[in-house]
């Protein structure tokens, strides 16, 4: 569908019975047409963005290059399949791609590590093994990438009469980025800024060591920016940049207040905190229990950026004893 001359948008379903979906955009140039995020490598996902390409006027061939926000699968997942059909370059961030091979090919290693992280904070054993396989069943959702071209900030890639600066945005993920069109004052905002939900920022193994900082940081740049328009990686289209992310920090705000309601003055793991929390699941809000594992680790990793950024900001203590990190707050 066309949404502006040039601009055109797929809804690419995350999963055959999902309603939810990822944004593909095709950016029709006078010498090529760029493609913006694909959708996971699934059959079912690969027939629906043909056939809305070929509904839309394109097919696969048509495209020439091809611009991914971030790594993780319902972004990257078709990325590879449609670089070997079409001839298009891939461009990524340089962060993003190191990350790539050891998350989806050669993932022993991150699972190893990943589950002696998950245990070091509360995780207990009967739930550790669960929780740090949870994404395996993804890892066929994206097709190996032969080669690319990485992207630094403030490079561009021109599909004329368009041209897109890319803005370097960490925090969803260490490496991800936005795609800003000067001219038209567009954003391709990925999942850094969505219209109706929250960003997920989780502290890990390949986040770096202040996510929700990073996030936050590259949240208050776009704040200078002049964007008539953002077109997030899920949702709808919508403008309004500045009371969008007051309202994200309004949210943020609101979660460190009840984690630290949560501890209160007791010395907690960050699986505690979690496990008292209320999270978001079709659309309403459930207890810990109630979360499928992959969302379960979400929640444990998500709680530990938070408390993460409060020990940086002095506002939260963090103590490493041999085999677990516990908080707390002081009086």
């Amino acid at each position: 569908m066309e949404l502006f001359k040039g601009i055109n948008q797929i809804k690419v379903p995350l999963d055959e019975k999902d309603s939810n979906a990822v944004n593909v955009y095709i950016i029709e140039g006078t010498s090529g047409n760029l493609m913006i995020d694909t959708g996971f490598n699934i059959p079912a996902c690969f027939n629906i963005l043909s056939q809305e390409m070929k509904a839309s006027g394109f097919s696969i061939k048509d495209i020439t290059h091809i611009a991914i926000t971030h790594i993780h699968p319902d972004h990257i997942g078709m990325a590879g399949k449609i670089a070997e059909l079409s001839g298009a370059k891939i461009y990524v961030s340089e962060i993003e791609y190191a990350q790539l091979d050891t998350r989806y090919w050669h993932s022993e290693s991150l699972i190893k590590q990943t589950s002696d992280f998950l245990r070091l904070n509360g995780v207990p054993d009967w739930e550790l093994k669960m929780l740090s396989e949870a994404s395996l069943s993804l890892v066929n959702n994206v097709y190996p990438i032969s080669s690319v071209e990485y992207l630094k900030p403030l490079d561009r890639i021109i599909v004329e009469p368009f041209e897109f600066q890319l803005l370097l945005t960490p925090g969803h993920s260490k490496g991800h980025i936005c795609f800003y069109e000067p001219n038209k004052k567009y954003l391709f905002s990925g999942d850094h800024v969505l219209p109706e939900i929250m960003t997920t920022v989780c502290y890990h193994p390949q986040s770096g060591e202040n996510p929700l900082a990073d996030y936050i940081n590259s949240l208050n740049e776009l704040t200078n920016m002049e964007i008539r328009f953002i077109f997030p990686g899920h949702g709808a289209v919508f403008s309004g940049i500045a009371p969008k992310i007051d309202s994200i920090m309004h949210w943020l705000k609101e979660q460190m207040q009840s984690i630290q309601k949560v501890m209160g003055l007791e010395i907690k793991t960050a699986y505690d905190v979690a496990k008292n929390l209320l999270w978001f699941a079709n659309d309403e809000l459930v207890d810990y229990d109630k979360l499928q594992a992959i969302r379960r680790r979400q929640a444990v990793l998500q709680t530990l950026a938070f408390l993460q950024y409060l020990v940086t900001d002095n506002k939260c203590k963090k103590l490493h004893h041999e085999d677990t990190i516990t908080y707390w707050f002081d009086a």
